[in-house]
């Protein structure tokens, strides 16, 4: 092993060593992640049954537009 690889080589190791500190504790990031996918699914859930509040609407329409060749094949 050359001088000049022997000094690289410790340069790398020294410079990897130094860690930088973040600014909060790692449990932190965990947290904010889950309360982001609580707040998603909650979000996700209010559209839950959306189609059936207007069911009404949804059949008058069927009904009104039955004739119609318009969403039957390509």
């Amino acid at each position: 092993m050359s001088l000049t690889t022997a000094a690289l080589t410790g340069t790398v190791l020294t410079e990897s060593v130094h860690a930088h500190e973040l600014g909060v504790e790692t449990w932190v990031f965990g947290l904010i992640a889950l309360i982001i996918f609580a707040i998603l699914g909650i979000v996700t859930a209010s559209y839950r049954d959306v189609a059936n509040r207007h069911r009404a609407k949804a059949e008058a329409y069927a009904a009104r537009h039955a004739g119609d060749a318009h969403g039957h094949g390509h």
